[in-house]
């Protein structure tokens, strides 16, 4: 058993990192604190992604569809389908994205 706190995990961007092979999980995460307007560009995974959003608003792609989501909606991102988010609100976004796979790989698309 192990435990680690969120701020001795790297911090990139926007997101504290959780990378499931450094800590001995099957999965890894993306712990997501983005400022209005942010937001990653259009990218792909070869695995599944479920993204909880906690606090804020986000226009959220996955694929051909785009909506306008609030805190508590919860997307399922299929295998190597383009998506991607911005913080389409006026406070911080906060979500956790959370990848089926104990390591990031990610091709971005734009």
């Amino acid at each position: 058993m192990t435990f680690t706190n969120l701020e001795q995990l790297p911090f990139a961007g926007m997101s504290h990192e959780f990378v499931g092979k450094d800590q001995g999980a099957p999965i890894s995460a993306y712990i997501v604190n983005a400022k209005p307007g942010q937001g990653p560009p259009l990218h792909t995974h070869p695995y599944a992604e479920v993204i909880f959003m906690i606090e804020g608003q986000a226009k959220v792609t996955i694929g051909d569809e785009t909506r306008e989501v609030d805190a508590g909606a919860i997307a399922v991102v299929p295998a190597n389908t383009p998506h991607c988010f911005v913080n389409s609100g006026t406070t911080i976004l906060r979500q956790i994205d959370v990848h089926a796979s104990p390591k990031f790989i990610q091709t971005n698309l734009n």
